[in-house]
């Protein structure tokens, strides 16, 4: 059996990531989209099906994106990416069957012989005419990437409530509610750290760190490596290997982030690779207390949301005083610095100060890739900075048409 993910068009809306990564590949709760896939299916991810845009994606321990695979001498499992699916329903692998859930289809078994979909229903899979027969599914599909962020708290509860980590005792924390504080091995909470788990769990995964002085809440998960430098992190998914001090709250950081200062970031959604400088803050609310529209390349969204905060792509690095606006979007590889706040759409690898912006030079931003991977022990692959170039030049008429310089 194979288990692949595909990326459909709506996943491929999901601005300011899927330039750069595949949707599963962002944090849900605890892990993965990706991994919660794995997990349900209890199969390791072949490959995304993600578009040739993204063909060379290499990350440690990601699958790589491939072609939608045709071999019929195997069974398939094909999972929409955005699913999130409820393991004890599923369909066992003996029939073919198109999976049904909140939201659409999530999917397809196919059984050995059976044909795979076509390209037309992979980008909207309820089109293809000749699925396997419907089969109801527990579970939901995400809509927008404002969705993730809503729903993270919620799924951190769950992930909690079947999680096999070591569970802390009172003499190891300092601690306000019942809800549960769980530790990975060699994870960590100082003295001088506060615990509030009275709205849901506090779990750091193994070698996390919570430093004094800080207060943390749930629910919120910390993951590998990844440490709480001081102030108030709530409710909120840290991924893996990031540094995080002042404000957090209701956000997700998919991993590999730098927020080690002050400043506040709330509601938001990163992707990798993300350096904010100090004193860096995003608005999560309007000053009219109205409802909050994120401009995307292809015009205005209305989220009917009162709370949005930041989008940030892969690689992006903001400087000291960074001022970024309610439902700023800020695509891969841009370098926004002097303290100015720019435009609410920032295209892809641009580079400036406020609504001044140039285009970002590709070998200085390889570069500079190349250097934040290399202090955090990773490489930057030769076929993932071909990938990274690729979406640079890809990128170029949006650039242009957004009136960045060369």
């Amino acid at each position: 059996m194979t288990l692949f993910l595909f990326d459909d068009v709506q996943a491929r809306s999901w601005e300011p990531f899927v330039l750069t990564r595949p949707v599963g590949e962002l944090l849900f709760g605890c892990v993965l989209l990706r991994q919660r896939a794995e997990r349900a299916w209890r199969l390791p991810c072949a490959g995304h099906v993600a578009g040739p845009s993204l063909a060379g994606f290499e990350e440690d321990g990601a699958p790589p994106v491939v072609e939608l695979p045709q071999d019929r001498s195997a069974l398939r499992i094909l999972v929409n990416s955005r699913a999130v699916l409820t393991p004890a329903t599923l369909p066992g692998p003996d029939v073919g069957a198109t999976l049904l859930t909140d939201g659409g289809v999530a999917g397809w078994v196919l059984p050995v012989g059976a044909p795979s979909p076509p390209p037309s229903a992979l980008d909207d899979p309820a089109a293809w005419a000749d699925a396997p027969p419907p089969t109801q599914v527990g579970g939901f599909l995400l809509t927008t990437p404002w969705e993730l962020v809503d729903r993270n708290g919620a799924r951190i509860r769950d992930d909690a409530a079947t999680s096999e980590l070591h569970e802390a005792s009172p003499s190891e924390v300092t601690r306000m509610g019942d809800g549960r504080v769980l530790l990975g091995p060699d994870a960590a909470i100082e003295s001088g750290v506060v615990v509030d788990a009275r709205d849901g769990p506090v779990i750091l995964d193994g070698s996390a760190r919570a430093e004094g002085p800080a207060r943390i809440v749930g629910p919120l998960y910390v993951g590998r490596e990844s440490v709480v430098l001081g102030g108030t992190v709530a409710r909120s998914s840290i991924g893996r290997r990031c540094l995080v001090r002042g404000e957090v709250a209701d956000s997700v950081l998919t991993g590999f982030c730098n927020k080690a200062h002050d400043g506040y970031l709330g509601h938001a959604l990163l992707g990798r690779w993300i350096n904010l400088g100090a004193l860096t803050t995003n608005s999560d609310l309007k000053n009219t207390y109205g409802r909050v529209r994120v401009e995307l390349s292809t015009g205005l969204v209305d989220t009917e949301r009162l709370k949005i905060g930041c989008f940030l792509g892969d690689y992006v690095r903001t400087g000291i005083g960074t001022l970024l606006n309610t439902g700023a979007v800020v695509g891969a590889g841009s370098n926004l610095f002097s303290g100015q706040m720019p435009p609410k759409y920032v295209p892809p690898f641009s580079w400036g100060a406020g609504v001044e912006l140039t285009e970002h030079r590709l070998e200085r931003f390889l570069e500079t890739a190349r250097r934040m991977q290399e202090r955090r022990g990773q490489l930057l692959t030769e076929s993932m900075a071909a990938m990274l170039a690729t979406a640079w030049s890809g990128s170029a008429e949006l650039r242009k048409s957004r009136g960045v310089r060369p």
